[in-house]
């Protein structure tokens, strides 16, 4: 486990965050639902290898700052 925390912070109402599994079949494991304003730190375990956010929010891990759901994607 590679105790990696990330925030997520919706800029819109209804922000989705889906977390996807490890091994040989990738699957949805999880998913949050998120309204402007809100934030959810989450981190990548053993079960989840990938997250998928659909909708305008920002971003924070140890790679820096990303914008998501605008038209271009910004990573600071």
């Amino acid at each position: 486990m590679s105790n990696e925390y990330f925030v997520i912070k919706a800029q819109d109402n209804g922000v989705q965050v889906i977390g996807l599994t490890r091994g040989q079949d990738t699957r949805f494991h999880h998913a949050e639902k998120l309204d402007k304003g809100e934030v959810m730190i989450a981190e990548f375990t053993e079960h989840t290898s990938a997250v998928k956010v659909r909708g305008r929010a920002t971003i924070w891990t140890k790679f820096g700052k990303i914008e998501a759901g605008g038209t271009d994607l910004d990573i600071e």
